[in-house]
C-alpha cells in the first residue's frame, strides 16, 4: 500500500477482511466484485471534478477578464520601470498525477540561476525591491489564475512545488506523492493553516503534506469557499509568513 501511494498508484484490493487496516477505508464495486479503496476521495467521483471544475472555470475566467488586465498592467509597469527583466516568472512545478507544467507569477525577483531549486527566504538578496511587496501582498500569485483556467490548476488545491522538491520529500516524506492526486492550487487548506513560506525544518512540509491529504479526503465545494475566504482574509491582516 505504501509503494502505491509513494509512487503515484490508486491502490485497489479484493477484500477477504477489514481487520487489521489502520485508516479510514470505503468500497466500492468493478462489476460485481467488491473492492477496498486506501481512502475516501470525494474528488475521484466525477460529478464532483466536473464541479470543482465549472468553479474553477466561472471564477478564473470572471477575474481574468474584468480584474486582472487593470492588475497586469499596472504591476507589470512597476516591474519593467524597477527591475530588468520580464514581467511574468515562469517555472515547471509538479502538477496532478506528477505531470509538470509551467506555472506563472509575477516576477519579484532578479533574474537568477537559483530560481528553480532555492526556496525564497525572509531576507532574500535576490528579491527586488517592489518584488518584496508582491510576496508579502500575495500578488504575485494572481497569474497563476491563467493556469486555473487552462486546467494546469485549481483555485484551491495543494501548492504545486518545483520540481527539485517534489524529488527530494518524495524520498524523505511518507505519502508525499499522495497530494498529487488532484490538481494543486492557488490557495488550499495547508497555506490557511500557517504552513507556507520557507520549510527550514522537514516536520514543516510533513505539516503540509498532512493537510493537503485531510483536504483529499474531506473535499466539498463548501470547503473550497471556506479557504477562499480565510486565503483573502489572511492577506487582508497579514501573514508573517508571506515573504
Amino acid at each position: 500500500m505504501n509503494y502505491c501511494e509513494n509512487h503515484l498508484l490508486y491502490f485497489h484490493g479484493v477484500p477477504n477482511v477489514c481487520k487489521g487496516f489502520p485508516r479510514r477505508i470505503w468500497h466500492s464495486m468493478v462489476g460485481n466484485m467488491p473492492i477496498l479503496n486506501l481512502r475516501y476521495e470525494p474528488l475521484s467521483k466525477m460529478e464532483n471534478r466536473v464541479l470543482k471544475r465549472i468553479f474553477d472555470i466561472v471564477l478564473s475566467g470572471i477575474f481574468l477578464i474584468t480584474i486582472f488586465p487593470f492588475i497586469y498592467f499596472i504591476v507589470g509597469s512597476i516591474i519593467k520601470l524597477t527591475s530588468p527583466g520580464p514581467i511574468f516568472f515562469k517555472q515547471m512545478r509538479t502538477g496532478l498525477n506528477g505531470v509538470e507544467f509551467k506555472c506563472y507569477k509575477f516576477r519579484s525577483m532578479k533574474v537568477n540561476e537559483e530560481a528553480d531549486s532555492k526556496q525564497a527566504t525572509a531576507n532574500d538578496p535576490r528579491k527586488t525591491r517592489f518584488g518584496d511587496f508582491l510576496r508579502r501582498s500575495n500578488l504575485d500569485e494572481l497569474p497563476q489564475f491563467i493556469n486555473v483556467f487552462k486546467g494546469d490548476m485549481s483555485i484551491v488545491g495543494p501548492r504545486p512545488h518545483m520540481l527539485a522538491h517534489t524529488e527530494t520529500y518524495a524520498r524523505l516524506i511518507d505519502k508525499y506523492m499522495v497530494r498529487h492526486f488532484i490538481k494543486p492550487g492557488v490557495t488550499g487548506w495547508a497555506q490557511t493553516h500557517g504552513f507556507r513560506g520557507e520549510t527550514k525544518e522537514l516536520s514543516q512540509m510533513e505539516g503540509r503534506v498532512k493537510a493537503d491529504i485531510w483536504y483529499m479526503e474531506h473535499w466539498t465545494i463548501l470547503l473550497d469557499l471556506y479557504i477562499i475566504y480565510k486565503t483573502i482574509a489572511n492577506v487582508i491582516m497579514g501573514e508573517k509568513n508571506a515573504y
